[in-house]
């Protein structure tokens, strides 16, 4: 892979993030936040897929990577509001 896709790929999945950060209601950290964010949900999301055997929904290949658009934001929603409720328990 290329400095070039991996950049793109690197944008792609902090929009991801972004976007589950946005819908699990937690809103903390920056860009490489939501970059993690929609690296480990694109993990969490094609694990939870696999163990209920739903398809890969929009995969975007960049230079013969694929990473899932859906599942990475279903994942990153999972887990950011995990997240939430570890830092909202925190608090008391």
């Amino acid at each position: 892979m290329t400095l070039g896709g991996f950049i793109v790929l690197l944008i792609i999945a902090a929009i991801c993030g972004g976007l589950g950060q946005a819908i699990g209601g937690f809103s903390r950290g920056g860009c490489l936040f939501s970059i993690l964010l929609g690296f480990v949900g694109a993990y969490l999301g094609l694990y939870v897929a696999g163990r209920f055997g739903l398809p890969e929904f929009f995969p975007v290949n960049i230079q013969g990577e694929s990473f899932p658009i859906v599942w990475s934001i279903i994942g990153a929603a999972i887990l950011s509001f995990i997240v939430s409720l570890l830092f909202r328990a925190g608090r008391r």
